[in-house]
């Protein structure tokens, strides 16, 4: 971790974020600035997005077959932003594709749901410990699946991903991992795992829904070592709401097989003896596209790239060693991550002993204003297992109706937040901290306003 950091308590990036001044309510009936930690979740969208899109509204219509002007104009803004979308992760302007999607958990079921079309005796797929949900389920009921391992620290095994590629041999079909953890933060090296997946014949799939919005992201040309395959992300963690996402992927793949979603867009002429589909990748984009949703992905992108990548990631950097700096003080704090010990985005997990995951959550959004987000972050074997529980635990307790899951509470920044919201996070921290039978009474017993959830 950095010696000696200067610390600025200007915010460069706050008025470019809508919403930043939105005051609440708390439980004593005052008001204050809420402050949102929750952006490993949802992020605010830009005002450059908010004003985009209002400026667009007039000129909405359908999208491809339309002769009139504005099914035109919104035609063009929906194809090019594929372009648009390819300059910002530097992919292959020939050789890859961009299929619009809802968010990143689409994109990655329209992936494994393609390439299991296309095996070609390859039939595992090399997941990891750290992965969310959508970049587990959706390979299970399709290939077997085995997990590269974590240490101690929940960092993840280098050593193991060569092991299992030489334990299946040239059986692997694609290792899938996260560019970066949603529950601890970690950074992955995605382009040395790419390489050690080339080099057993096995492809790479990056899912970069919290790696995109905060750094510079590189798909490497085909043909070297470093190349990423495929690559998916989401819009809403990114400044962008309406819904959107990315896979990006060879053209070649997309050629081949049946489309996820059958429908109108995705045909060339239908009749009922045969099916004529389109070309990729409109093939994978059935239906009226989400063209709102595109609009504020493509405003978005414009933006951070505006703003450098590399100039965000050093910003968020600072507020992380910040606040993990500031925490590190407060009595009975544990930190399930260590950014010290490996590059990580600006996520913060933790627990306060004697205050239930929930309940902090609670106390913090009730009490101070402060938004974080608490549970397993649909991350559930990682989180399990940063916790200290088995598999069995967890079955033990789905079984009894009474038990109450452990987890894991998570600070995330984004781009506009500030020092001084890090300062008023971290004092309340430290008052719940010394009054922890007063703030746990009123929000953990029974006849409280508020009772203790199962989150995951």
């Amino acid at each position: 971790m950095p010696q000696n950091i200067r610390y600025n308590n200007m915010h460069p990036y706050r008025s470019l974020v809508a919403g930043v001044d939105t005051r609440i309510p708390l439980d004593n009936g005052s008001f204050t600035t809420a402050i949102n930690f929750d952006n490993a979740a949802t992020t605010p969208p830009f005002l450059s997005v908010v004003k985009g899109i209002d400026s667009f509204i007039p000129w909405y219509s359908s999208v491809h077959r339309g002769k009139g002007y504005k099914s035109v104009m919104s035609t063009n803004l929906y194809e090019e932003g594929r372009q648009t979308v390819k300059d910002f992760v530097k992919a292959d302007h020939d050789n890859d594709t961009v299929v619009y999607t809802k968010n990143t958990t689409e994109a990655i079921n329209i992936l494994a749901y393609i390439l299991n079309q296309q095996k070609n005796g390859k039939d595992v797929v090399l997941s990891t410990w750290m992965e969310h949900a959508a970049n587990d389920l959706p390979w299970r009921d399709k290939f077997t699946v085995d997990y590269i391992e974590t240490d101690e620290f929940g960092r993840l095994s280098m050593n193991d991903l060569e092991d299992k590629l030489r334990k299946y041999k040239n059986k692997v079909r694609i290792v899938t991992v996260t560019g970066a953890s949603n529950v601890t933060g970690y950074i992955n090296d995605v382009y040395t795992i790419a390489a050690l997946a080339h080099r057993y014949e096995a492809e790479i799939h990056v899912d970069g829904a919290q790696l995109v919005p905060h750094l510079p992201v590189d798909m490497k040309p085909f043909g070297t070592d470093s190349h990423i395959d495929y690559l998916s992300f989401s819009a809403h963690k990114m400044y962008a709401p309406y819904g959107s996402g990315s896979l990006i992927g060879p053209k070649s793949t997309f050629d081949v097989g049946l489309p996820y979603c059958q429908g109108g867009s995705a045909i060339t002429l239908v009749t009922h003896n045969k099916i004529w589909w389109e070309e990729p990748p409109h093939k994978d984009e059935a239906s009226t596209p989400n063209l709102l949703g595109i609009a504020a992905l493509i405003s978005s992108i414009k933006t951070l790239t505006s703003l450098g990548m590399d100039n965000i990631f050093k910003h968020e950097r600072l507020l992380l060693y910040y606040a993990y700096e500031k925490m590190k003080s407060i009595p009975g704090i544990t930190f399930y991550s260590h950014p010290e010990s490996q590059e990580s985005i600006g996520v913060i997990p933790f627990n306060m002993e004697g205050v239930h995951h929930s309940l902090m959550s609670a106390i913090l959004s009730y009490e101070a204003g402060i938004a974080v987000r608490n549970g397993f972050f649909c991350a559930h074997p990682y989180c399990e297992r940063l916790l200290g529980y088995s598999a069995q635990d967890m079955e033990d307790m789905m079984r009894d109706p009474k038990s109450i899951f452990p987890g894991i509470v998570r600070a995330s920044f984004g781009i506009y937040n500030g020092f001084n919201e890090i300062d008023r996070f971290i004092a309340f921290l430290n008052q719940i901290s010394l009054n922890k039978k007063y703030y746990v009474d009123k929000y953990g017993n029974s006849r409280s306003r508020y009772h203790i959830k199962n989150e995951v």
